[in-house]
């Protein structure tokens, strides 16, 4: 996607413990009819569509505050099932600062966005890196993930470049939603790196706890 064709105006998805990064590809299963409006809506014109995290559960009756950074996802699979769901793929493409809420007739919410701080997010320069340096970066992170029964396909992680890598184990982490928020907002791919390594510190503990089996 282009600079020049990125939506000023986006329909968001504010879904609780779910983030989504540039780079990454996730199945999504869209159920609620403001949401099902949402993607028909969609499909008939980008196929964009924002994921942002609310802040917190909203009262009843009261409407969540969001957080200040999203990341605007492109539709890159569909299917309607028999039950009148839908099963998409949503591909993360660049993140992006939430202006201000429009009001709208729509059921869904619709943000006004700025996206000029993140377009180094559309560079799809492909960066060399071993295996094994990939290992020694994550190799903390790979014994949490193991620890917590995480199954990550490490040899696959090869083929990625390296922040496709980054993404998809910052998404895919057992950290908590606000640690993966302070990831989606790191400005580049090596303060993203460190904000795990500074994460990963308070993890020590669990990572390097001993259990014996009686």
């Amino acid at each position: 996607m282009k600079i020049d064709d990125l939506p000023n105006q986006i329909p968001i998805f504010p879904l609780s413990n779910f983030i989504i990064f540039p780079k990454t590809t996730v199945p999504l299963n869209i159920f609620e009819p403001r949401y099902i409006d949402m993607i028909n809506d969609s499909m008939k014109s980008n196929k964009t569509i924002g994921m942002i995290q609310p802040r917190a559960l909203a009262s009843e009756g009261n409407t969540p505050e969001l957080h200040e950074i999203g990341c605007l996802g492109k539709i890159t699979s569909f299917k309607e099932t028999d039950d009148n769901r839908y099963l998409i793929e949503l591909k993360g493409i660049i993140r992006f600062q939430n202006i201000e809420e429009i009001d709208t007739q729509k059921k869904y919410r619709v943000l006004n966005v700025n996206y000029e701080n993140f377009f180094q997010d559309l560079n799809n320069n492909k960066e060399d890196i071993k295996f094994s340096d990939l290992e020694l970066i994550f190799k903390d992170l790979k014994s949490l993930f193991e620890k917590r029964g995480f199954i990550i396909n490490w040899k696959a992680l090869e083929k990625q470049s390296l922040d496709e890598t980054v993404n998809a184990l910052a998404m895919a982490s057992p950290f908590s939603l606000e640690e993966k928020q302070i990831l989606l907002e790191a400005k580049n791919l090596d303060m993203r790196k460190n904000k795990i390594a500074e994460i990963l510190s308070t993890y020590t503990y669990d990572i390097y706890d001993n259990t014996t089996i009686q």
